[in-house]
């Protein structure tokens, strides 16, 4: 689909400088798609954030709680 936008010669520079495309279209083209994923990662990070998604992390609290015992057990041997 193609669309007219209205930008300042400033503007398109500063688009092109943030994407590092050299051509408008696929700099435009990168700064939506951007934005778009941004939004996209925004909303999952808030549904984690309001408690409607989560994940169970058992398996990881034990190896964490396995590795802190492993490591009280070389410093004190390490320091004899």
């Amino acid at each position: 689909m193609k669309i007219t936008v209205e930008l300042s010669d400033s503007e398109m520079k500063e688009v092109c400088k943030v994407t590092g495309e050299r051509k408008k279209g696929p700099a435009i083209r990168k700064l939506v798609s951007d934005a778009l994923m941004l939004r996209r990662r925004e909303r999952i990070a808030q549904k984690f954030i309001a408690g409607d998604w989560g994940v169970e992390l058992a398996a990881y609290e034990a190896g964490k709680k396995a590795d802190h015992e492993a490591e009280a057990r070389r410093s004190g041997v390490w320091r004899g």
